[in-house]
Formats: C-alpha cells, structure tokens, sequence
C-alpha cells in the first residue's frame, strides 16, 4: 500500500529513541522529511545521522526542550523555514515516574502537566494554524493504554495522559473542516527502555527479577508477547497517511488487545 508520504514533512518529537525513534523511522521508510527534536544532543543527532544514511531523507535535528513554548515555537519555524511548511506532527514526551498517590507530590503533579499536555498544547498551537492554511494535516499524539485502562502505580499517566485524549478530541472536532485529521495513538506494554526502567522499578518494589514483571505484564495480554517499537510505529505511520483520510478523534490502542473495554 502506498501511504502517499512522499516528500511530506513531519515533525516528531522525542525521537532520539524508543517509540519516537521508531515512528521517526517508519515515516522515512516512506519517504517522508523529518525535523526531530529531543532533549539530549548526541544520542538525537546519532538517530538523524542513522535515518539519513539508511533512507536518503532529508532530516533536521534540533535540541528542544517540549517543556517550553518558546524552543518549540522557534523548532516548528525552523522546520518550516527550511521544508516549506509542516503536513505531519506526531507529539511524543517521556513518561512520568511510576508512583501511587500517596506517594506523589505536588511538584510531581506539575512536572506531568508541563511534560506530558502542556507540550502537546506548545505543538498544537505551532502547527494546527500551519495546517489549516494549506487544508491539510496530520495532528498525532502518542499517549498510553492507561488512558483506556488505567496502570497500577502509574497515577500520573493514568490521570494526565487522558488530559491529552481529551484535547485531542476537542481539536479533532475544531478542525475536522479543514482537513487537518487530529488523533491518539496509545501504546500499550512494548520493547522500549521506557519499559525496561518501569519493570526494574516495580521489580525492585516486590523483590523480584524484572524480567519476572515482563513476563507477568505478556501473560495479561491476548497475543502473549511484549509489543515491538516497529510494531507500533506502523500504526502511526498510517494515521499519517493519506489512506486515513476518514479517520480523526479517534485513541487507537496499540497493545495486543491488552485492554478489556470495548472502546
């Protein structure tokens, strides 16, 4: 299936590694221009090198912090400087700490609001007008399963990251009429270094082996397994596309049919 990616320009934040990186990947595989942000330098320019020599794209790379509006203003105006606009925007943040509630503090609750929506907000504002002018876009932002179906010691996932599914589907209906398509993608157990930190820590917490963890979390889902970057990345790279041109407000889970609810 051709995706009709060609020459679209993409911006991806968080793509240094992990599930970003993938994504990031995906979207050149179909020829797609790329403007990557992370917040560590080598490890992003390290990334932008490997996509460039594998695929031929053409790939900016700028440090950003996605905390902060004003490096995200002058990252989205660099991008469309040097492509000439900005079709696809796929938002990505680290995750917060594993905590209960009990445990969580309130420094800890900002810190998830300013990583975790207020970046997708500090997009949003960037290129949703950019979109809407050309009357064509992609608005994606990857969040979690937990917005479906709550984690345990994942409070501030659990609580913040559907913050974000709403604003997705507010925007969704904003700007449907302008063919700017706005929706989630929500990844559930998969193979990042993400995952590896969360089963050491709850590993840690019960005293037993991470990959004891790992193995519980793949018995809990239909397919068995632990989810692939790769895998993930796909499902994005199609909501990218032009073969999704009737989907928007949508939160597409991504986990091997993890989650139990219907929706």
């Amino acid at each position: 299936m051709n995706l009709g990616l060609q020459d679209k320009v993409a911006i991806v934040a968080a793509s240094s590694k992990g599930l970003g990186k993938a994504v990031a990947k995906a979207l050149a595989m179909e020829g797609a221009k790329l403007a990557l942000c992370a917040r560590g330098e080598s490890t992003l320019f390290a990334t932008a090198e490997e996509i460039r020599a594998n695929t031929g794209v053409r790939v900016l790379a700028q440090t950003v912090d996605v905390r902060h509006a004003e490096q995200v203003s002058q990252f989205v105006e660099r991008t469309r400087r040097e492509f000439g606009g900005v079709d696809i925007c796929v938002t990505n943040a680290g995750g917060p700490p594993a905590k209960t509630f009990a445990e969580t503090t309130l420094e800890d609750w900002r810190a998830a609001v300013e990583l975790n929506l207020m970046s997708c907000i500090h997009f949003a504002r960037e290129v949703l007008p950019l979109m809407q002018k050309q009357r064509w876009g992609r608005f994606i932002a990857i969040t979690s399963a937990s917005v479906k179906q709550p984690i345990d010691r994942l409070i501030l996932s659990n609580s913040i990251r559907s913050a974000v599914s709403g604003l997705i589907k507010s925007l969704a209906n904003e700007y449907a009429q302008d063919n700017v398509l706005v929706n989630s993608v929500c990844p559930g157990y998969t193979l990042t270094d993400r995952l590896a930190q969360l089963s050491e820590k709850m590993a840690a917490a019960e005293g037993v082996e991470a990959s004891a963890i790992q193995t519980r979390w793949a018995d809990q889902i239909p397919l068995h397994r632990l989810g692939l970057p790769e895998e993930f990345a796909s499902a994005v790279a199609f909501l990218a596309s032009e073969r999704a041109s009737y989907i928007t407000g949508a939160s597409l889970a991504v986990d091997g049919g993890w989650i139990k609810g219907i929706y």
